[in-house]
């Protein structure tokens, strides 16, 4: 087939391509992930000219796997506050998204997902199909690979759009609930020309969160009051500082226990007296008001001893129902939607209006809570002491090992194994954990995301095994060196799919499955050597099998990301 040579714009002309790169630098969006393919050189191009013309537009960033990708514009945002953009190869690199770009759909993470569109056409349209795949990689619905993740998803149709589909994206995906956004770039129509000025690159404003219901929230306040164990649930509310020290304040003041649950952020200081520790159970059986602080699953039935009949729930948050969920049966007696940090800050103003913190009833749940923090703190420590003494690496013993070790500052990227009871984090921004969809492999991105967003700080990724694996972790490691982004990787290494085997064990305690300890279909030995991988790359890398060993591989491995501003990453051999 013969094809029109390729043309720069005219003096008067611009490309698409550089219109849409400008705009993603006018509405904040600071990097620029890529996975490249055969539809990405108007991109390549627009790059270049820009570069040389020295426009301001985001930074590129070549990533070799898409789940990488995605897991680093997570991270990014985590910390900053500000949604990056993510590119990838049509329909195959879209397909390649897809685990990692469940876990920000329910995370609430905004992000615009850029796609090559196969060339439309197959006569000398410049741009057109010159490829052998660019037939086959076409699909009748390209968008419906990911529609029910986003929250928007458009085919770019014209080269005059690429400033107002940008604009479109940005006011959808920030708009509350937040969630991450698809747009289609078929290369005819991104390597167009556009006359200069023809698109203002403006941002539209993005409506505020609803404001929560006074009513609702003086009613609530209520029955805060007239309960006598109300207890406090919470999982996504420590997104901002704010949060934090709003949750913080109200538990505080009026002696409300809080359980972080499933936690993705610090949603109160794990140190506070008024955080009881991680798991619902012992509280939520005996309550007679739970507070749904921004958490999709307060308690599970199966697992706990779910809340007495006459017990009262209140849900309160962004989304206070998951409408995207398909299925969520939790009672509901009052339900206040809203920005979390509004509806807390609302909710102590209006306890403040009815009762005081020196009142009886709250000066003695607040004497009992103190006590009973207390308690369980050294009952968590002598488990970790009795961890030390055995002759494998418990994780009880590695998680206080890194909770000792880990200056105040540091970022942890939790992918399941860390324990927060022994490695407590108090600072808003020092904790992030795997979103609820639980896709596997963002750990690994999304610490390299967050050490991109953070360059001076320490960043640590607590993965397992099988976390780690499937993060492509020699993808990972050559991101680390390739832009400079030095973090250290722990790998609870029990070479197990740990999930596959409690879910085994759970439900077939006595079967079969359990004569081989649940090991069936869950086993991942014999395991590789991790360590090795991270040297290939410049990096550090060590094995660790002796619990006497821990805490000097942790402080050789900080050594080296901290002073030689090189990865790291520690092999612990683990039984668990």
């Amino acid at each position: 087939m013969n094809t029109a040579p390729a043309t720069s714009p005219t003096p008067q002309e611009t490309s698409a391509a550089e219109v849409l790169l400008r705009a993603l630098k006018a509405h904040g969006i600071d990097y620029f992930f890529a996975n490249p393919g055969t539809d990405f050189a108007p991109i390549v191009e627009a790059f270049a000219r820009s570069s040389r013309q020295g426009v301001a537009v985001p930074t590129p960033m070549v990533i070799p796997h898409e789940n990488t990708a995605i897991s680093m514009a997570h991270g990014v945002y985590v910390v900053t506050g500000r949604p990056q953009a993510v590119m990838v190869h049509t329909t195959v690199g879209t397909g390649n998204t897809l685990n990692t770009l469940i876990n920000a759909s329910r995370d609430q993470i905004p992000m615009l997902l850029l796609a090559g569109r196969t060339p439309i056409t197959e006569g000398e349209a410049h741009g057109g199909r010159s490829r052998h795949i660019h037939w086959a990689q076409e699909m009748f619905d390209q968008a419906g690979l990911v529609r029910e993740i986003v929250k928007w998803d458009y085919e770019m149709r014209m080269p005059e759009q690429a400033a107002d589909v940008v604009a479109r994206a940005m006011e959808i995906m920030m708009a509350s609930p937040r969630g991450p956004a698809y747009l289609m770039l078929p290369r005819e129509v991104i390597g167009g020309a556009v006359r200069r000025g023809n698109a203002p690159l403006v941002q539209r404003a993005v409506p505020a969160a609803p404001y929560p219901d006074p009513r609702a929230v003086e009613t609530l306040a209520q029955m805060i009051v007239a309960a006598e164990r109300p207890v406090i649930v919470a999982a996504n509310s420590g997104r901002t500082p704010e949060a934090v020290a709003a949750l913080s304040n109200l538990a505080e003041h009026f002696a409300l226990p809080v359980i972080p649950y499933n936690h993705r952020y610090v949603c109160i200081p794990w140190s506070h007296p008024m955080c009881q520790g991680f798991k619902p159970g012992p509280l939520v059986k005996d309550a007679d008001l739970i507070l749904v602080v921004d958490c999709d699953v307060p308690w599970i039935n199966q697992l706990d001893q779910p809340p007495s009949a006459d017990c009262r729930v209140a849900h309160l948050g962004v989304d206070p129902s998951f409408a995207r969920y398909p299925m969520r049966s939790y009672r509901s007696d009052i339900a206040i939607a809203g920005d979390t940090t509004v509806i807390l800050r609302a909710l102590e103003a209006a306890l403040g209006r009815l009762t005081t913190p020196a009142e009886p009833g709250i000066a003695e749940r607040r004497k009992r809570l103190v006590a009973r923090a207390a308690q369980i703190r050294r009952e968590w420590q002598a488990v970790a002491t009795a961890a030390s003494k055995e002759r494998g690496i418990r994780p009880e013993w590695l998680s206080r090992c890194l909770g000792d070790l880990l200056p105040k500052e540091a970022i942890v990227v939790n992918e399941y194994p860390l324990l927060a009871e022994l490695c407590p984090r108090d600072l808003p921004g020092t904790y992030f954990g795997l979103s609820p969809a639980g896709g596997l492999g963002w750990g690994f991105g999304a610490a390299l995301g967050a050490k991109l967003a953070a360059p001076d700080r320490l960043v640590v990724a607590t993965l397992g095994d099988g976390a780690h694996v499937f993060a492509n972790p020699t993808v990972g490691h050559w991101v680390s060196a390739k832009h400079g982004l030095p973090i250290l990787t722990v790998v609870f290494n029990n070479q197990l799919y740990g999930a596959v085997r409690r879910a085994t064990l759970a439900m077939y305690r006595d079967g079969v499955a359990a004569e081989d300890d649940g090991r069936l279909l869950a086993d991942l030995s014999p395991t590789p050597p991790f360590e090795k991988l991270v040297e290939a790359s410049g990096g550090y890398g060590e094995c660790v099998t002796r619990p006497e060993e821990v805490p000097a591989a942790i402080e050789r491995a900080l050594a080296v990301v901290t002073r030689e501003k090189r990865q790291a990453l520690l092999n612990v051999m683990c039984l668990y």
